[in-house]
């Protein structure tokens, strides 16, 4: 039987385990504006005359949050960020949200990445396999078409139709759409995948590329469609027991309300769950030992299926799979003091192997992937 409520402790404690072993910060950790610094509050008001549904408002609360760090523009290197409306110390809203983004990074690798750290935490959650439902609404290019093929659509259908579904077609033929699909009558509802522009078609094949390379499971779904004025190409859901536990997609739109004069590409989900209970504040957590930096398509695959086998074997590592630079990468495994390095280029990839060096030493050691995770254990 699907769980209905989980402790904020158990939530909290996983959300952020599932976090460091998939290169996602907390949000909280971000160093805020400096006192005295203009702050910027509240909801944009380009935003008030748009109807946002709970996700979008959800993302909206954290963008707002996120406006306020040192970090706040356009990203010079992605920012992979996680955060959760539970705060350590105080008791547990209803209604608790835990989120996954990728700020500045249009590639869709940040797009698999969420959904695998999505997948692991429902797993751990819920003790049962989710279900990965996806979908591609394309760019503004693609959804002006597809509203068109819409459009026809329901004066096609008019007489075969409910009669509310076309009406609300008149005035906004997704929200139609919509309708359609929640009535279970939509069959032969045209799909936003035969209209995606060159740009949108390309990031949806390489989003599915990297799925199916790292063996994880999902199903298109055709019917499964999001509002153009805040989401934008990928959209997808997790579902548990038969039920949607998490939505996510690309908000570039959305995030352009909140740095106008700087967008950036931006990615994120939400997962919402009933919580109860309090989650203890904890000490500051122990240096990790190992830091794992990978550069080219093939590590980053491989490094995306052996982010289980770390977490699972509960091994001290962390890593920043969807940052793309090597340099980058070793510069912020400086800053977490790790003792140890775990480097995979092509070449390691291909063979099968990754380089663990001593920072301490300099030393390095070939190590195989199979059961790298329990080799591991004999540095820790």
């Amino acid at each position: 039987m699907m769980r209905e409520i989980i402790p904020a402790e158990e939530l909290l404690h996983k959300a952020r385990a599932v976090g460091q072993y998939y290169g996602f910060t907390p949000l909280i950790t971000l160093t805020a504006k400096k006192r005295g610094a203009e702050r910027a509050t509240g909801i944009p008001e380009s935003l008030t005359g748009l109807a946002l549904d709970p996700v979008a408002e959800t993302i909206a609360s954290f963008l707002r949050q996120y406006r306020n760090t040192e970090r706040a523009s356009a990203p010079r290197t992605p920012l992979f960020l996680w955060h959760t409306n539970i705060t350590p110390g105080r008791p547990a809203q209803k209604r608790a949200t835990v989120q996954f983004h990728a700020i500045g990074t249009d590639r869709a690798l940040a797009d698999a990445v969420i959904i695998r750290a999505l997948i692991a935490l429902t797993r751990d959650l819920y003790h049962e396999e989710p279900v990965v439902r996806i979908n591609s609404m394309g760019d503004k290019e693609t959804r002006a078409r597809y509203a068109r093929e819409l459009a026809n659509y329901f004066k096609k259908r008019a007489n075969a139709l409910p009669e509310e579904c076309v009406e609300r077609a008149k005035c906004d033929a997704l929200a139609a759409a919509e309708l359609v699909i929640a009535t279970e009558c939509a069959d032969d509802l045209p799909a936003p995948t035969e209209h995606l522009s060159d740009a949108s078609r390309k990031r949806f094949e390489d989003l599915l590329d990297y799925l199916e390379m790292t063996e994880t499971p999902y199903e298109l779904a055709k019917n499964l469609i999001s509002r153009g004025n805040i989401w934008n190409d990928t959209c997808f859901e997790v579902i548990v027991g038969g039920r949607r536990v998490a939505w996510g997609s690309r908000y570039n739109d959305l995030a352009k309300h909140f740095f106008p004069s700087s967008p950036f590409s931006a990615t994120g989900a939400v997962l919402q769950i009933a919580s109860e209970g309090m989650a203890t504040i904890k000490a500051k957590p122990a240096r990790l030992r190992y830091s794992f930096v990978h550069i080219g398509d093939e590590a980053k695959r491989l490094s995306i299926k052996l982010a289980e086998d770390f977490r699972k074997a509960h091994i001290p590592l962390t890593q920043d799979i969807g940052i793309e630079s090597l340099t980058e990468q070793l510069n912020l495994a400086e800053r977490r003091e790790s003792p140890y390095l775990l480097i995979m280029g092509r070449k390691e990839a291909l063979e099968g192997s990754a380089i663990l060096r001593n920072r301490a030493t300099q030393e390095e050691t070939i190590l195989p992937l199979t059961g790298l995770a329990e080799r591991l254990k004999s540095f820790a």
